[in-house]
């Protein structure tokens, strides 16, 4: 497994070590869980984005009578 470091400011190097300290984890453990979390969030909203541009490239647009469907049931719901 490679190695990295980095440098933490002081007050995310505490909050880190204050957590690791309640929860009876390792500092290393809950990084490596952010990261994870991180990585997994990121890579979903860029396929989400990647998906959401082919479909505008292939046109695929909600049609005038669907947005003002949508609209004006959103629009009900605000009074």
């Amino acid at each position: 497994m490679p190695v990295m470091s980095l440098r933490l400011p002081d007050e995310l190097s505490d909050s880190l070590a204050n957590l690791a300290s309640a929860t009876g984890r390792s500092k290393s453990y809950l990084a490596l869980d952010a990261l994870r979390e991180y990585l997994a969030r990121e890579a979903w909203q860029i396929n989400e984005i990647q998906h959401a541009i082919a479909e505008a490239d292939a046109g695929d647009f909600a049609s005038e009578e669907e947005l003002s469907t949508t609209l004006n049931k959103w629009s009900a719901n605000a009074h």
